[in-house]
């Protein structure tokens, strides 16, 4: 029986094809700035840590004075009869203003402004647990891509192997040593890796896109490890260690517990409006009438005013028809809301940190 002649597929030349070029391979750190620079998702988490940084910002206004600046220029043309007489009168006015209002006690600015640090020290969080997010996709991409090398590799040599196998079985077939079965068995067998082939060619090729698309890159080449490569133990050795840096350090915990201080602040603000506030005012402005006053009958001279007034304004809350009341039981079953989320977040870090420690040692 003449023996047949093995053709690679297409795919597998191809993709040996674009193996053998000339490249230079990339470590994940690399790949990690590159996808800094180009993760969509990233990105987004970036701008948003900066709009918050700017809305917490906002929140120091309350403490700060206002300053106003009024303008105004008016004409009236007065007609006036009298013992079939007739008088025609221009008036013009001009005036101009400035006052300013400082806040001396005002509770609920106060807690605003509390609020205002804690969401950029939350917003800070957000981007670290954004970074944290990318390192994860990036690390698992560029592993994905190696294990996905290893396996065609593995593949391809057992191709090579089963190739033998199915020439030895034609030979064997051919000088009488072995039946039609073995050869259509070792047929079978080379038939599946060959199948085997071109689902490890596909699952390479679709972890090198992904791969890609995370970096911005057209052709990423992750750095293989070097057979020798050894990782280092896990230090320290004490699970509950791990357990206790990940309550201290996870993001999770430190935006579960940057919101439950942000809720305690929201009661606050609630309980604010019981209390009294007091401003410091003061103005000074100009006033200037030409022709006369229209409220003075018969005068007809230019005059100016000015005025500066200094003053402080006590205000008391006395009835706001209860959503004083109503706003502090909601600030409160929030506040208790914002310590479940705190502990339900410090639990899972806890399992998750002793489920990833175990399924490391």
């Amino acid at each position: 029986m003449p023996m047949k002649a093995f053709r690679l597929p297409p795919l597998t030349l191809a993709i040996a094809a674009a193996l053998a070029l000339p490249a230079q391979a990339q470590s994940l750190q690399e790949l990690y700035e590159a996808a800094r620079g180009h993760d969509a998702a990233y990105q987004a988490a970036r701008s948003q840590y900066e709009a918050n940084l700017y809305k917490a910002d906002q929140a120091k206004a309350a403490l700060l004075p206002t300053v106003n600046l009024t303008a105004g220029a008016s004409a009236t043309q007065l007609r006036s009869e009298s013992s079939g007489t007739t008088t025609n009168r221009d008036l013009q006015n001009r005036n101009m203003g400035i006052s300013a209002t400082q806040p001396l006690y005002r509770p609920n600015n106060l807690a605003t402004y509390q609020q205002g640090t804690r969401q950029a020290d939350l917003a800070e969080a957000q981007l670290l647990a954004a970074e944290q997010d990318l390192i994860v996709r990036v690390s698992q991409a560029y592993f994905d891509v190696l294990a996905s090398q290893d396996s065609l590799t593995f593949v391809q040599a057992q191709k090579t192997a089963v190739a033998e196998q199915l020439a030895s079985a034609r030979r064997n077939f051919e000088v009488g040593t072995a039946t039609i079965t073995d050869t259509r068995e070792a047929q079978a067998r080379y038939d599946l890796v060959i199948a085997q082939e071109i689902a490890a060619e596909n699952d390479l090729r679709v972890k090198k896109l992904a791969l890609d698309q995370l970096v911005g890159k057209p052709d990423a080449r992750p750095h293989p490890l070097t057979p020798a490569a050894t990782l280092p133990g896990l230090l320290p050795e004490d699970v509950n260690t791990w357990v206790q840096q990940g309550q201290d350090q996870h993001p999770a915990i430190r935006q579960a517990r940057i919101a439950r201080e942000i809720a305690d602040l929201e009661t606050e603000k609630a309980m604010a409006g019981h209390k009294p506030t007091l401003d410091l005012n003061a103005s000074h402005t100009f006033n200037r009438n030409i022709g006369g006053s229209a409220l003075i009958p018969g005068s007809s001279v230019t005059s100016e005013t000015y005025n500066t007034t200094v003053g402080v304004q006590f205000n008391l809350p006395l009835f706001a028809g209860f959503a004083t009341q109503n706003r502090l039981r909601e600030t409160l079953a929030l506040e208790e809301k914002a310590r479940s989320d705190l502990e339900n977040a410090q639990r899972t870090v806890a399992q998750g940190t002793r489920t990833a420690y175990f399924g490391v040692v």
